[in-house]
């Protein structure tokens, strides 16, 4: 049976009963409670035994259910707000939700508890927490009149002034009708986003690959409730620093020093997410300090380090730790000079230079895997300028004609500048020589028998060409039109003359007229057919080098809002083929300029 007309219902009745109550909870976040968002704020009770030493500070927000503590620490400077431990009491759980009758009284004496805790009269409090929030839909009867029971119940604090802050467990589930529950409380009530990963994955992942997991896993739990229309300044995100095993946090990571980095980082990654989409409040959780699971004398220095990492002032973590500790705030963080779009190492993607190569292949997407490539490339192949200046000049000549006029009309119809160009020219350079470092097995009987039958009305010819190219390098015997340069075919047989390629100028004799494979004999096809499979094997084996290299680079590639590009082989020159150094890639582009 379909109940959520039920909770439908209690949404819209609530929405009415409060008119401009809600709006009025939201307009300010706490008494003494900071109004730049986020606004961090730090779980301590009597059982965590160094709040005093790390939160009873100014700059410190200390959520707290204890009176005597919250007066402590505001003398001492800090701002407080309440911390209810108890929210299944009040409101019941998913299998047995409480009295409805009984929601608002509760609500009552939780909010007056609240004033005298913190002192204020419109306190924020923040409720642990709520039970199944990724229950699908249809929700059982029992369920739904448990999310009726928070509802209510966050609603009255509302009414009374406050500003309830609900805690979530797990991945809220906010698909079909639960979207107007979530919605609707996220009018009412904060939304703070529980996220406990296990320390020792972020460490093996290090700092770059580690801070963008934590990164995107609270982009991710975020970006379900603003999808679904839960304002951003009602968001925040819940970090924990636990140390039992098996509940995230901590889990056992050692040395200690490797467990301050983690929490270096996870400090870093919520306040980028954070700011990003301006979320209202980053909380930490998990300093309780109650029994032998949780007894961890390190928690004091963890703490120490998430003071730090947001601001230097409120704990000297280096000073402190020493060398058990790394001061480097940078290392894994998205910080990248105003108009680059990722950093590689010390090569920066611009998003001028993305923009300008996507002109060209009509993807931004496809241009940014493509400088990303080239970037890899770089720091492992050995192609200078002036090399590419050359190149540049050997296509100008042998396919324009010496005509520097024409060669820029041809860039400008594919969308290319000069600086386009000789970047994708120096990708084709680079590309032959970690071509030239493989060695391929040569291809059998079989295969070569394949590729004759397959190719058989592909154009070949008996030439002798000096000195000895790169589609010749015997510099005499058959060559085939996948690979080498057109004109070869229409030159006179018998009769030596210039052929200028992006290669450089030789001089070819053609020794037959042009036939088709099929019917030269197989003894002298067979060492240019062999060359052509040699090339297919060396493309595939450059293929997957280069997307191995593309994927391991993950770990030392820096992109705006880590939208890291995706792994791919993108052939440049085939957007550009007057630019391609291999004459059969050019051969179309050429073929189509002949009269």
């Amino acid at each position: 049976m379909h109940r959520l007309p039920l909770l439908i219902a209690c949404v819209l009745a609530v929405s009415l009963a409060l008119g401009g109550s809600a709006g009025a909870g939201s307009a300010e976040l706490s008494c003494g409670v900071p109004e730049a968002q986020p606004v961090w704020i730090d779980f301590a009770d009597s059982s965590v035994a160094f709040w005093r030493e790390r939160f009873a500070r100014p700059g410190v927000v200390v959520a707290t259910n204890g009176p005597e503590l919250a007066e402590e620490a505001r003398a001492a400077g800090a701002a407080t707000v309440h911390w209810d431990m108890h929210l299944r009491r009040r409101v019941g759980t998913p299998p047995v939700p409480a009295d409805p009758g009984l929601i608002e009284q509760r609500a009552d004496s939780l909010f007056d508890n609240a004033v005298s805790v913190t002192g204020c009269a419109r306190p924020l409090i923040a409720l642990n927490e709520l039970s199944g929030a990724w229950s699908p839909t249809p929700l059982t009867e029992t369920i739904e009149r448990y999310r009726a029971n928070v509802l209510r119940f966050v609603s009255r604090l509302a009414e009374r002034g406050g500003r309830p802050a609900l805690l979530v467990a797990g991945k809220p589930f906010t698909g079909g009708d639960a979207a107007a529950w979530w919605r609707s409380v996220g009018q009412i009530s904060d939304l703070v986003l529980e996220n406990y990963p296990d320390a020792n994955v972020v460490w093996r992942q290090g700092p770059i690959d580690g801070s963008r997991q934590l990164r995107m896993r609270y982009r991710r739990r975020a970006a379900g409730l603003l999808a679904v229309g839960v304002p951003p300044s009602r968001i925040g995100l819940m970090i924990g620093f636990q140390t039992g095993l098996g509940s995230g946090g901590r889990e056992g990571l050692k040395p200690r020093s490797r467990w301050f980095e983690v929490a270096k980082l996870q400090a870093l990654a919520a306040r980028q997410v954070a700011r990003e989409f301006k979320l209202a409040h980053i909380w930490s959780w998990g300093w309780a300090m109650r029994n032998e699971r949780s007894n961890d004398p390190d928690k004091t220095f963890a703490a120490c380090v998430w003071l730090w990492a947001r601001d230097e002032g409120l704990c000297d973590a280096p000073g402190l730790l020493g060398r058990e500790f790394d001061a480097d705030r940078r290392a894994g963080q998205i910080d990248l000079p105003a108009g680059v779009r990722c950093v590689y190492g010390r090569s920066e993607m611009t998003a001028a230079s993305v923009a300008g190569l996507a002109k060209v292949t009509g993807d931004r997407e496809l241009a940014l895997t493509a400088l990303v490539a080239r970037a890899i490339e770089r720091e492992r192949t050995h192609v200078r300028g002036h090399e590419t200046l050359a190149a540049e000049r050997r296509i100008v000549a042998a396919r324009f004609g010496g005509s520097q006029a024409a060669y820029e009309s041809a860039l400008a119809q594919a969308g290319a500048s000069i600086s386009v160009a000789r970047g994708i020219i120096g990708d084709e350079l680079r590309r032959h020589e970690i071509l030239s470092r493989d060695s391929t097995t040569p291809p059998s009987s079989a295969d070569v028998d394949r590729f004759r039958a397959t190719y058989a009305q592909v154009l070949a010819r008996r030439v002798i060409v000096s000195p000895a190219p790169s589609w010749l390098p015997e510099g005499s015997g058959v060559v085939l039109a996948t690979s080498a340069p057109p004109s070869v075919f229409r030159l006179p047989t018998g009769r030596a003359a210039t052929v200028r390629t992006a290669e450089g100028r030789f001089t070819v004799r053609a020794l037959d007229v042009p036939e088709a494979l099929g019917a030269i004999q197989v003894a002298l096809a067979r060492p240019a057919i062999a060359r052509e499979l040699v090339a297919e094997r060396g493309a595939e084996a450059y293929a997957a080098w280069t997307l191995q290299k593309q994927r391991g680079a993950e770990s030392r590639l820096v992109c705006e809002r880590d939208r890291l590009p995706e792994a791919g082989v993108v052939t440049l020159s085939s957007f550009v083929p007057f630019l391609a150094l291999d004459e059969g890639e050019a051969a179309g582009w050429a073929t189509s300029r002949v009269p």
